[in-house]
C-alpha cells in the first residue's frame, strides 16, 4: 500500500458529509478540538445543507466531496459523521486526482464505503476513527488516538478478550494489511467494484443497532462472496446494541460470527476497540501492514509500523 505522508501543525483538514445531514451546533466542539491540534479547518461552503435525512442532494454532496477529493491543499478528509447515504454518491466520484495525490480519508460507519471503495480501486490506506459528531470538546481515547494516528505515532491498541465469548483461535504473532468496516456496509457492497479482496488480511467488523438474523444473513453473505476465505486473522469490534425477534434467533452476535468462520484456522480476536463504542473507539489504519498479536492469556494488540 502506498504511504501517506502524517500531519504536522499548520496542515488544512476539512470536513465532508456524505452521508447524513450535520448541523454548526453539532460540529463546533470538534472544529475547536482540531483547532487545538494545530490544523487550520476548512468547512466547505454547503456543508451543512439538509435534505430529509441527507446532507443535501446526492448531486451536492458529491460536488462537495469531489472538490476536497482534488483540493491539493487539504491534507486530510474528516468525515462528519455516518447514518446513511455514501453508497448514493460513490460512483459520481473521480478519484483520479486522489491517487494522484493521496490524503487521510478519515470515518466509520458509513464511511465504510469509501474505505472499501478506495481499497478495492487504487489500493490506497484510509483511516478507521471516530469522527466529528462523536467529538464533545473534551478529549478522549478515541479523539486522542486519532490525533496521534494523524500525526504519525500510530500507537498499539491493546485489549483483552472477553470472557463471555468461545475463546478465539491461538495465535502468537501474525503480520498483514488490515481492511474492513461496518458488516452492514461491507454486505451493501458485494457484488460490486467498491467490494475489496480480504484474502491474506487482517479483517475488522464491527456494527451497530441490528437484528441478530441480519448479522447471520450478513456473515452467510461475506462467507458465499469468499470474502472469509483465506483471512489472516478476523478481528471483531463493537456488536453493539444487537435485537432479537419475540422468537429468539438462539445465538449471540458473537456466536453468529465464530459460527460463519468455525471451518477456518485463522485467529478470531472479539472485543477489539473499534466501531460504535464512543470514547472507545480506537483510530487504525485501514490498508496498512499491521502487527496482531495474542497472547496465552488473551491479551490483543494490533499495531502498525
Amino acid at each position: 500500500m502506498e504511504k501517506i505522508e502524517h500531519l504536522k501543525k499548520g496542515d488544512r483538514v476539512a470536513l465532508a458529509a456524505p452521508a447524513r445531514a450535520v448541523s454548526p451546533e453539532e460540529m463546533a466542539p470538534a472544529i475547536a478540538m482540531l483547532e487545538s491540534w494545530g490544523l487550520q479547518v476548512i468547512v466547505p461552503e454547503g456543508l451543512y445543507v439538509r435534505q430529509g435525512q441527507l446532507a443535501g442532494s446526492d448531486e451536492h454532496r458529491a460536488r462537495l466531496l469531489q472538490r476536497l477529493l482534488d483540493d491539493l491543499e487539504v491534507r486530510a478528509i474528516i468525515c462528519c459523521r455516518g447514518g446513511y447515504g455514501t453508497v448514493r454518491i460513490i460512483d459520481c466520484l473521480d478519484f483520479k486526482r486522489f491517487s494522484e495525490h493521496p490524503k487521510w480519508v478519515v470515518g466509520y460507519s458509513d464511511i465504510t464505503v469509501l474505505h472499501s471503495h478506495i481499497h478495492s480501486t487504487l489500493g490506497l490506506p484510509t483511516l478507521h476513527a471516530t469522527m466529528p459528531i462523536n467529538m464533545t470538546g473534551v478529549e478522549s481515547p478515541a479523539s486522542e488516538s486519532l490525533r496521534r494516528t494523524l500525526f504519525g505515532e500510530r500507537p498499539a491498541i491493546e485489549w483483552q478478550l472477553p470472557d463471555d465469548v468461545p475463546a478465539a483461535v491461538p495465535c502468537h504473532v501474525l503480520s498483514a494489511p488490515v481492511v474492513g468496516g461496518n458488516l452492514s456496509i461491507l454486505y451493501s457492497l458485494l457484488g460490486s467494484r467498491s467490494q475489496m479482496d480480504t484474502r491474506g488480511k487482517i479483517l475488522l467488523i464491527e456494527d451497530l443497532d441490528e437484528y441478530l438474523y441480519h448479522i447471520d444473513r450478513m456473515m452467510m453473505g461475506l462467507k458465499r462472496a469468499g470474502m472469509l476465505d483465506g483471512l489472516a486473522a478476523l478481528v471483531v469490534g463493537g456488536l453493539t446494541d444487537m435485537h432479537d425477534n419475540s422468537i429468539p434467533f438462539g445465538r449471540t452476535a458473537q456466536q453468529i460470527v465464530l459460527d460463519a468462520v468455525e471451518e477456518y484456522n485463522y485467529p478470531v480476536c472479539f472485543g477489539a476497540p473499534f466501531g460504535h463504542l464512543g470514547n472507545s473507539n480506537l483510530a487504525l489504519p485501514l490498508g496498512v501492514k499491521c502487527t496482531l498479536e495474542v497472547s496465552n492469556s488473551k491479551k490483543c494488540r494490533i499495531f502498525a509500523p
